[in-house]
């Protein structure tokens, strides 16, 4: 299977206060942290990334220094995640057969993590790496509870999210057909009636959405060029 790995990138940084793709960590833009991780990986064939239309050309230019020979593609992401996942898609190679999408703003994937989620969709329509819950999960109403969620069924979403890509796109022109807006690719799927497959992730796997998360991933980061093991 030829893999292309979209990581979308062109978030305006509402809740954290500012484009945090583009914040040094360590010295380096934080999407670099989680494109480094897609460019050493063997499973990934290529790689796109979306970013804000004005950061396209800047962005290209500082991705190639990078590649390794890897092909990397920079294009323009959409309004919602979505759109910038099938701007993704349109450029991908016509010969990829799945697509591994990662948040950009989740640094610390692993290869194995990459790995899994990629040999998960041999058995399903696509495959979503997640976290079970540690905590009592009450769903509520207008600041009531409503109801408390067996924590045994349910599960953290987390990425990379693999998907096959044919079904991938049914789903994205099925949303759009119906003006459907999902968090993430997995929802669309799921509203297609596709199987998803839950893969196992790993605390360490946080997406940074808060300041709190930002001083979190720092100390990560200074861990892991020290050698420290996490």
């Amino acid at each position: 299977m030829k893999v292309s790995a979209i990581i979308p990138a062109a978030g305006s940084g509402e809740r954290f206060g500012e484009e945090k793709q583009f914040k040094l960590l360590s010295g380096r833009p934080l999407f670099f942290h989680t494109l480094k991780l897609f460019l050493q990986s063997d499973y990934i064939d290529e790689i796109i990334v979306a970013v804000p239309s004005a950061n396209v050309g800047s962005t290209h230019r500082d991705v190639l220094s990078m590649s390794a020979g890897k092909p990397v593609k920079v294009v323009a992401g959409g309004t919602r995640r979505q759109d910038s996942v099938k701007n993704g898609i349109d450029v991908s190679a016509s010969d990829s057969t799945l697509v591994c999408i990662h948040d950009a703003a989740r640094p610390f994937v692993t290869e194995d993590l990459i790995q899994r989620s990629i040999s998960a969709c041999e058995f399903a329509d696509g495959a979503v790496v997640g976290i079970p819950s540690k905590d009592t999960v009450k769903f509520s109403e207008n600041g009531l509870v409503k109801e408390t969620l067996d924590r045994e069924k349910i599960w953290l979403a987390q990425t990379p999210q693999c998907f096959h890509k044919n079904k991938l796109l049914q789903a994205l022109y099925y949303a759009e057909t119906k003006n459907l807006t999902g968090t993430d690719e997995s929802a669309l799927m799921e509203a297609m009636g596709f199987s998803i497959k839950l893969v196992e992730g790993d605390s360490n796997n946080f997406k940074i959405t808060t300041k709190d998360d930002w001083i979190r991933a720092d100390i990560v980061a200074v861990r892991q060029a020290q050698g420290t093991v996490l």
